[in-house]
């Protein structure tokens, strides 16, 4: 969530960030960057403060506050109202949709992207002041699992135009003049995207290549670079760029750091061409390209927020952005549920429905469990967003982390459960004269979302450094690398008050008491475990931190772990508060709520207890010994006897030095 003070047009005008979020010369950006620039650079953009609770950062420090998710967060009559209307509409015009022709002809039809148009799809998110529809997450996250549900290429457009395009950084870091010109566009249907990988920059953003040189008279800056994986970048009317503004001097002599920035750019403009559609796995009528960008001239006035601003923005948009991405499992989680109910019915095997064998019912558990706590994860996360009242940023990461992971497996075992079937396409499907269930298609399609925005790996770090601030700070000295001996020593003093003061609270606690949550019936066992387990997990990052110090920054699979106890906890939690909710609200449900919420529940301890155990039973260091050895080539021999025919076909990384273009511009135009 970020506050108002977060926009541009509440902060003192300015061309430049505050020095602390530029802590790296623009001159020390780009492939020559350390790795001490990079760390720099992301620490600066980050958001330190917690100025409202957090229910998921409280389980990662032994404090779990169910206050601050029970009762369940309730919308606004207006609201739930507004968006239930949307959605019926939404709903009739859906079914119109054929996700086959998009798998067929690898494109969202014209047609198809002006319906949705019509609706006002495209402003979902867009306060209705500027166009558009002004929904709650949750009702945008719900449309989104329902056009997932006919293509997730869908979902994956209108998520890129709206969870971390144009609109989201401009309704939130935008100036009034700004949000005037360019909200109303995207309401009616201009499409946009956001650019910030490029073939040699992913996750490490400090490596960026891409310039915006200021104009000698400050009225423009001319931009150049190549961005790589630019999803809608193929048809989008308007997008988001980030570029180094290097250090510069105005005419007056005032003197400018400059830093990674934000531009609103015009596709339209001179000197940009979309150089290639790129093809992926599955997605496969999402419109990603390779865009580059030769001398254009973007005005001063497209600047979102000031120089050196740019990662932050984008950090901070994407703290709700991720979590159309947990929305979209949600569709494949209840689509995987009806197509393994109803297939492991259908068929029989050694005289009865394969379901009522063992080895695929406990399939079918997993499957029907999950789903319900992938609804729970979403919902809770958009509700507690959509509230206003609470810091989600570690609750959208941990949903969009654990989603992604478990609807991923959710998609396996449901070909699994069909067999050659599951393998085989729906076109194959029905040319043979059976139902066209598009498995495969699903397994495809998921796959990616362990990478978008926010790899698994790298969202397990940025879960981590907020999960362990607070033993950072306390740590001070302790925990830097560079630190003198005098200054870990006095640093120690410090840290001793801090922990003489936490770690009794992480003795005992409401889950020790069998008569705690009884409110929550046969669930009151489940949350006294998250209980304990949050405060054992407080303690295991203790050790860890006491055992480590500055190298715990270093030990990412210990991190990891830490971080998968604390999101299947988080899930745990959230399935609990939602079967309550339930059973008040919608009555005939809350039985079989109950039931799935337990069946979680149970499933999920097994693999909280495993995570524990693996904290400290692992091969980590030896693993980290044999991958240096691979890596040095002693193992080349066990390569021998295939052929890589990739060999020879292009360099792993493409050129990407500024310059024209020298291919044609494929970029278009829907309407």
């Amino acid at each position: 969530m970020t506050s108002a003070t977060d926009s541009p047009s509440t902060q003192a005008p300015g061309t430049d960030a505050p020095a602390a979020e530029v802590p790296v010369a623009s001159s020390s950006l780009g492939s020559d960057a350390t790795a001490e620039d990079a760390r720099a650079l992301a620490e600066a953009s980050r958001e330190t403060g917690w100025d409202r609770p957090s229910f998921a950062k409280g389980l990662y420090l032994g404090s779990f506050d169910l206050s601050l998710i029970h009762p369940w967060p309730a919308a606004r009559d207006e609201d739930v109202e507004r968006g239930e209307a949307f959605m019926a509409r939404l709903a009739e015009y859906a079914r119109t949709l054929s996700g086959r022709v998009i798998e067929r002809d690898a494109k969202i039809p014209d047609e198809y992207l002006r319906g949705l148009a019509e609706l006002g799809v495209f402003g979902m998110k867009i306060p209705r002041e500027y166009g558009g529809l002004g929904l709650s997450l949750v009702y945008y996250g719900r449309a989104l699992a329902l056009l997932g549900s006919v293509h997730p290429s869908l979902g994956a457009l209108l998520s890129a135009h709206q969870s971390i395009g144009v609109p989201e950084p401009v309704k939130v870091f935008g100036t009034p003049e700004q949000k005037r010109e360019y909200l109303p566009r995207c309401a009616a249907g201009a499409v946009t995207a956001y650019l910030l990988t490029e073939p040699d920059v992913g996750s490490d953003p400090a490596r960026m290549g891409s310039t915006a040189v200021p104009t000698e008279d400050g009225q423009a800056y001319i931009l150049d670079g190549v961005k790589l994986w630019t999803t809608n970048g193929v048809i989008a009317e308007l997008v988001v760029v980030m570029a180094v503004v290097p250090a510069h001097t105005d005419a007056d002599g005032t003197e400018h750091k400059g830093g990674i920035s934000a531009f609103v750019v015009e596709m339209d403009s001179p000197g940009i061409t979309v150089e290639n559609r790129n093809t992926f796995m599955g997605l496969r009528g999402i419109e990603n390209g390779v865009t580059r960008f030769h001398q254009v001239r973007v005005p001063a006035a497209n600047r979102l927020g000031r120089e050196g601003q740019g990662l932050k923005i984008a950090l901070t948009t994407l703290n709700t952005g991720r979590l159309s991405i947990p929305a979209l499992c949600v569709a494949s989680g209840r689509w995987s549920l009806k197509i393994a109910r109803e297939w492991s019915n259908a068929r029989i095997q050694w005289g009865q429905s394969v379901g009522k064998h063992e080895a695929v019912s406990k399939k079918i558990a997993f499957i029907a469990a999950s789903a319900f706590a992938l609804d729970a994860v979403f919902e809770l996360s958009a509700e507690l967003a959509d509230a206003g009242q609470k810091d989600v940023r570690i609750e959208a990461a941990l949903a969009k982390l654990w989603s992604t992971e478990t609807s991923c497996r959710i998609a396996d075992e449901l070909v699994q459960i069909r067999g050659g079937r599951g393998f085989e396409t729906a076109e194959s499907l029905e040319a043979r004269g059976e139902r066209a269930v598009p498995a495969e298609q699903q397994l495809r399609d998921l796959r990616i979302n362990r990478i978008f925005e926010g790899s698994s790996e790298i969202m397990k770090l940025l879960i981590a450094r907020e999960a362990v601030d607070a033993h950072l700070a306390a740590a001070g000295d302790l925990a830097s690398v560079t630190a003198s001996l005098q200054d870990k020593a006095k640093a120690a003093v410090g840290a001793s008050g801090f922990y003489a003061k936490w770690l009794p609270k992480l003795v005992a606690g409401a889950g020790m008491d069998p008569r705690s949550y009884s409110e929550f019936g046969r669930l009151a066992k489940q949350l006294r475990f998250v209980e304990r387990s949050s405060r054992r997990l407080a303690r295991q990052t203790f050790y860890g931190m006491g055992r480590w110090q500055a190298n715990l920054a270093y030990k990412q699979a210990f991190l990891g772990r830490v971080v998968d106890i604390g999101a299947e906890l988080f899930a745990m939690a959230a399935c609990c508060s939602r079967a309550e909710m339930l059973l008040h609200t919608a009555p005939e449900r809350a039985a079989s709520a109950y039931e799935l919420a337990e069946a979680f529940c149970e499933q999920a301890r097994v693999r909280v207890d495993e995570y524990f155990d693996q904290l400290w039973r692992n091969t980590d260091d030896g693993d980290r010994g044999l991958t240096r050895k691979v890596l040095a080539g002693d193992y080349t021999w066990l390569e021998e006897g295939i052929l890589d025919q990739s060999e020879g076909t292009g360099p792993w990384i493409a050129d990407a030095s500024p310059g024209p273009s020298k291919k044609d511009n494929l970029h278009r135009n829907y309407r």
